[in-house]
């Protein structure tokens, strides 16, 4: 039968997104037919458009949703029509790492979520005209009005809650908060230095700040976004494009280098010299996708001290766990998301976009109100 929707369709490579009308399928009993009320615009989303990241066009991106239940398959039993839901990225549920409760290490995470544009099966949740469109982005293509989500990436929240705030959850804010949350942990005393001060970078400032960590540096080249890093909780900032970020690092730890590092760049040698600035047992996470096949240098020695670099994909996060906990802190102002975040209408699309791309905003959201 079909669903009817307006969805920003890419037609290719370094193409614009137009909005157009499409078809989503019925959905299936492990389904869920969410009404999108906001959807964050991703640096995985831009890096599809500018041909980084091979998912197949035409298709419908879009993977930071949230919205309001409209129907569920009949299988689905976490939500019901009329639950405010956040969307975030799929799993299988039964690899080991699934079961062992980190589904952002599912052994089928990239063609579940980044590269497949279709289900699991091969089939299509999308059709324009009768053709199939590449969708089923992170298990939504939330850039529509209306999207299929697999129930193992809907996450119940709060129905007080502002969705047009919260959307950027489902991905970049819960990939840094959790990896400092849940991988790095700082400890009572611990110095960590996060590399970058996108919305990655600030997300895993504001967890800090929740934390124990006694300090908490910020490098990057824009002094606006070092300022903000200090208002959500940077205890101090290096413009590492006019200091030397190591010479910086050493000197605030009085030669010892850092016990925790984030690398959110996605430089490989921005991560090279986030782990030179290690102390002992110190340990770096990499969360920035260089091109595939970048390879980073090390010297083994100096890692033998107990130093340890760890890849973290979704903050390593339990969505259904972790993503309400990040909405009660938004809630009460403990993490304050609200900073960082631009509104734009789903119809400016090509507008926000083109903001993320030249840094004029740091987190553009697409607001869906004015399409019913």
């Amino acid at each position: 039968m079909g669903i009817t929707a307006t969805a920003a369709v890419l037609r290719g490579t370094n193409q614009p997104f137009e909005l157009t009308e499409v078809t989503l399928d019925d959905p299936r009993p492990d389904e869920v037919l969410v009404r999108v009320v906001a959807s964050g615009v991703c640096g995985t989303d831009l890096g599809v458009q500018a041909g980084h990241i091979p998912f197949p066009l035409p298709g419908v991106l879009g993977h930071e949703g949230a919205g309001v239940v409209e129907a569920v398959g009949a299988a689905v039993t976490s939500v019901k029509p009329g639950d405010h839901v956040l969307l975030t990225f799929t799993s299988c549920g039964i690899c080991r790492n699934c079961r062992s409760g980190h589904p952002a290490y599912c052994v089928e995470f990239l063609p579940r979520n980044l590269l497949g544009g279709e289900r699991a099966d091969g089939s299509s949740t999308l059709t324009e005209n009768g053709a199939e469109l590449h969708g089923h982005f992170f298990a939504q293509s939330s850039f529509a009005n209306l999207v299929l989500a697999d129930e193992r990436g809907v996450t119940k929240v709060d129905p007080t809650a502002d969705l047009s705030l919260l959307a950027p959850l489902g991905c970049g804010i819960q990939t840094g908060a959790g990896a400092v949350l849940n991988v790095l942990k700082p400890e009572p005393g611990s110095v960590l230095a996060v590399f970058g001060a996108g919305p990655v970078g600030l997300a895993a400032v504001m967890a800090a700040a929740l934390s124990p960590a006694t300090r908490i540096v910020v490098m990057d080249l824009v002094d606006s976004r070092l300022e903000l890093a200090k208002e959500l909780g940077a205890t101090d900032v290096v413009n590492s494009g006019t200091a030397d970020a190591v010479e910086a690092l050493m000197e605030l730890t009085g030669g010892e280098g850092v016990t925790h590092a984030l690398e959110t760049t996605g430089s490989v040698r921005v991560a090279e010299t986030a782990a030179s600035v290690l102390a002992p047992l110190g340990k770096l996470g990499l969360i920035g996708a260089p091109a595939a096949g970048s390879t980073m240098s090390l010297d083994v020695n100096f890692m033998l001290n107990g130093r340890q670099v760890l890849g973290i994909t979704e903050g390593d996060s339990n969505p259904q766990l972790f993503l309400p906990a990040l909405v009660d802190l938004v809630q009460q102002g403990r993490f304050p998301l609200e900073k960082m975040i631009t509104g734009f209408s789903f119809r400016d699309i090509n507008d926000a976009a083109a903001a993320a791309k030249s840094g004029s905003v740091l987190k553009p959201v697409l607001h869906f109100d004015d399409l019913g």
